[in-house]
């Protein structure tokens, strides 16, 4: 990134019709923003909550954004992440011309976060086995 790039991020999730199903890709985005403060970050649902990706994605753009990642908050590549996710990204990238934009793969397939999900496992199973000892 030169110093002429602005970055930004868009942490985008599938959605859901209860608003609490969002608090922990909201405490992403607001972890994220406060280890990285100059990144643009913003976070997208594909169905059901608001913004959707096209309308996060123009929020960046307008505040000079040159360079996004499109994160999928997403476990696996599913229908959504291979099918339809490319398709929006195409769409932004005719919209927004100017701007880089980076799809990367679902954040479950990343090594970082399936060993964090082994090591949540395996505390699960040490609070069982802690339980039962009890």
């Amino acid at each position: 990134m030169n110093a002429s790039t602005t970055q930004g991020i868009v942490l985008f999730a599938h959605g859901a019709r209860d608003p609490r199903w969002a608090l922990p890709f909201e405490a992403v985005a607001a972890r994220l923003l406060a280890r990285a403060p100059a990144v643009q970050v913003r976070l997208a649902f594909l169905e059901l909550m608001t913004p959707d990706l096209p309308t996060a994605a123009a929020e960046l753009a307008a505040a000079g954004c040159t360079e996004v990642t499109v994160l999928p908050l997403f476990l696996g590549a599913g229908g959504h992440v291979r099918k339809d996710l490319p398709l929006i990204v195409d769409g932004l990238r005719a919209a927004h011309p100017s701007v880089r934009w980076d799809l990367q793969p679902p954040v479950g397939e990343l090594p970082s976060v399936i060993d964090a999900m082994a090591g949540a496992a395996m505390d699960a199973l040490g609070r069982r086995s802690a339980q039962e000892r009890d």
